[in-house]
């Protein structure tokens, strides 16, 4: 049977409503507007062009976080007298459970799919949804709009949250804050007014310190009711012994669910408890091999400047470093100033290679250009001797050489594989 589509939307699907971008959100606002039972026609860079006769066709307009609220196609649809939504906002519009958001430069990933099975062994309902991969759009479709009961665990990146209007969440959790995703934001006020839109449609907001401290800085706002989360420089908690969160950049995303975990009523021993059989998903500082005192670590998730000095964080001596990508703006000069002391020798690879360079020789950082990932890898094992670290930690975005940053990491730990020449039975 239909989903019955929202009072907003019904005078709206009479046409049939526009999809632009063919990626996962995409695919999953069409699945949605498929339960309400309307037709829809899918428009994308690789397809099908968005025209002003195609936009004359159409009264709702669905898009994907990757049109920013200024492209020529949005403004194409608004001309012509279109309602523009993004993704989540359809979405929440249809959603009839409760949505806890999840935002933040880093660690959101992680905080959702921990959060969701925390509340998993309480015997709630929960599913890990938007940013993380699969669309709020296809759970609503697949949950038949869900129950008062269900949690939508929903990460929402800036992209995402920077034009919404009818998302409204029961709380959000920003995790931290640091620069990241200037080519679409622009400036760093601009970047945390779009998280900071996210705090503005939540009935509750907890943040962590340095989303204080960037707030206290610049004098910018949290909108709402907000708690501030003391998430940096706590002593270590025995209850967290061996869990992936007894270390920083782990223990942030903790400490900051543990507030919002202690609110809702639930016991911290439970949440401990749930940390203890907790898994990190793949390539977030993943060992990948070890052989002759040299190993190697995948951290194809770190695409911003904090990531990887958060990675570096956690050895003790300078490490052999693979690093570069796509450009996603930023004070690159300042990145390679604060790494340099942990950095004994870096290879450079894609887009950003050859300015990286230039930042790096000016701290006084040892490195190499280098045309590949292959070559960088066999460069960083050539020169490695027993003790050393080699990590892949990018601090930019895939999209110059590889599908995603799961394909990047995947290629990477096919790659070290290759250089040991090692069976599988003995890579850990």
């Amino acid at each position: 049977m239909p989903l019955v589509p929202p009072a907003a939307l019904a005078p709206l699907l009479a046409a049939p409503a526009a999809i632009l971008g063919a990626g996962v959100s995409g695919e999953g606002a069409r699945a949605l507007l498929g339960a309400f039972g309307a037709a829809s026609a899918l428009y994308d860079a690789r397809g099908a062009e968005f025209t002003a006769a195609a936009a004359a066709r159409h009264r709702l307009v669905i898009y994907s976080p990757g049109f920013a609220p200024d492209h020529p196609w949005l403004a194409r649809a608004r001309a012509a007298g279109a309602e523009c939504l993004p993704e989540l906002d359809l979405a929440a519009l249809a959603w009839r459970g409760r949505i806890l958001a999840i935002t933040g430069t880093n660690g959101k990933t992680t905080l959702t799919e921990f959060l969701t099975h925390a509340l998993g062994r309480q015997g709630v309902r929960a599913s890990a949804t938007g940013n993380i991969g699969r669309a709020f759009s296809a759970l609503a479709a697949e949950a038949g709009g869900g129950d008062p009961s269900w949690v939508a665990v929903c990460e929402v990146s800036s992209f995402q949250a920077e034009s919404l209007r009818h998302f409204r969440a029961e709380a959000a959790l920003w995790t931290n804050f640091a620069e990241d995703h200037l080519e679409r934001h622009r400036s760093l006020p601009a970047y945390f007014a779009a998280k900071a839109s996210l705090a503005a449609r939540s009935e509750r907001v907890f943040a962590g310190s340095s989303v204080r401290r960037y707030a206290v800085q610049s004098a910018a706002a949290v909108p709402g009711r907000c708690q501030w989360v003391d998430t940096e420089g706590q002593a270590p908690d025995p209850a967290l012994a061996g869990t992936v969160f007894a270390d920083y950049p782990q223990r942030e995303n903790y400490l900051l669910g543990a507030a919002w975990w202690r609110e809702q009523g639930y016991a911290p021993a439970a949440l401990a408890a749930a940390a203890a059989s907790f898994r990190l998903g793949r390539h977030r500082l993943a060992r990948v091999a070890a052989r002759g005192g040299v190993t190697y670590w995948n951290d194809s998730k770190a695409t911003n400047f904090h990531a990887v000095e958060a990675a570096l964080a956690r050895f003790p001596a300078p490490v052999l470093l693979i690093a570069g990508g796509k450009s996603k703006g930023g004070d690159l000069a300042g990145f390679a100033g604060r790494i340099a002391p942990r950095v004994r020798r870096a290879w450079l690879i894609g887009e950003t290679r050859h300015a990286l360079a230039a930042a790096l020789a000016v701290a006084g950082v040892d490195h190499v250009v280098s045309d590949s990932l292959a070559a960088a890898v066999r460069g960083a094992a050539a020169v490695a001797r027993p003790g050393d670290q080699i990590l892949l930690s990018p601090a930019f975005s895939s999209f110059d050489q590889f599908r995603n940053y799961e394909d990047r990491g995947d290629q990477f730990e096919r790659l070290v594989r290759e250089s040991l020449d090692a069976p599988a039975a003995v890579v850990s």
